[in-house]
């Protein structure tokens, strides 16, 4: 008969338990600074995803208020996501300031109207344009800051009237523009035609009116309705498309737009081979 004391249980258990704490003492470690490491490879890698073209968005109103806005919003960001671009929307007038509009590659006037800005932040905004930042703008973005000339030079012109909403053909006047190519020759849409107050002659025009084709026109014979201009530094775009809320679900206007923006950020994609 084996007799079992107390030692005999006792003492292998605690011989065990020791080894157990040693072993944790030295791996436990090791292995909390690997899962670090590992965190912070992860965290590392993220900036680089996050790296690349960014827009910023501006839709602050001081007058009308287009209730296209928001869709305006939202199909441009769809755009970005499409496209691996970073779109960012604000109405807050404050960052306009050096170091918050460095970060952005061109900023988008989305039916903007009325004096939006004080003394610095046009400031600001001149030196980001003046440094190669991009401007676009749609539609009444020509109905803002009549006070600013350089704004109404950057814009291309300034909203003076419009008719009744109704359809007009567009024509294309620059079939090699990035804004343009995918466009038809006579385009009919049904959009708030703008007459502005004196048209531009410093921006070469994407497209014009035919403005046989409805009723209102304060240019006959010759209305430019979107062009672009290397502009003080920087580049400009403007269309005036983009009144109703049924355009931001227009694949073509969302074409023209993104060309636009494209052009505004001053990038090209690979799909589109020679076209400016």
């Amino acid at each position: 008969m084996v007799t079992i004391t107390r030692h005999n249980i006792h003492g292998p258990m605690n011989t065990l338990s020791l080894r157990i704490l040693i072993t944790l003492v030295f791996i436990f470690p090791v292995t909390l600074m690997i899962a670090c490491e590992s965190e912070q490879t992860e965290t590392a890698e993220s900036p680089e995803e996050l790296t690349g073209p960014s827009l910023l968005v501006f839709s602050k109103t001081e007058g009308f208020r287009h209730d296209s806005i928001e869709h305006g919003i939202q199909a441009v960001q769809a755009l970005g996501q499409e496209h691996g671009v970073q779109v960012e929307a604000t109405e807050d007038a404050s960052v306009f300031n050096a170091e918050e509009l460095e970060q952005y590659d061109a900023v988008l006037f989305l039916n903007t109207t009325g004096t939006l800005f004080n003394a610095d932040q046009r400031e600001a905004f001149q030196s980001y344009i003046n440094s190669g930042g991009g401007y676009a703008g749609v539609h009444s973005a020509a109905d803002t800051e009549y006070e600013w000339p350089w704004y109404g030079e950057l814009a291309g012109g300034w909203f003076e009237s419009h008719p009744p909403v109704q359809q007009a053909t567009v024509l294309k006047v620059d079939p090699d523009h990035i804004s343009t190519y995918m466009l038809p020759d006579e385009w009919e849409k049904v959009d708030e035609w703008y007459n502005y107050l004196e048209l531009p002659d410093h921006v070469e025009v994407l497209l014009e009116l035919d403005t046989d084709s409805f009723e209102g026109s304060g240019h006959p014979g010759y209305h430019p309705i979107a062009w672009y201009h290397d502009f003080d530094g920087g580049r400009a775009f403007y269309t005036g498309l983009g009144h109703s809320i049924d355009s931001w679900s227009d694949n073509l206007f969302l074409d023209h737009l993104w060309g636009g923006l494209q052009y505004a950020m001053n990038i090209r994609p690979q799909e589109t081979g020679g076209v400016r």
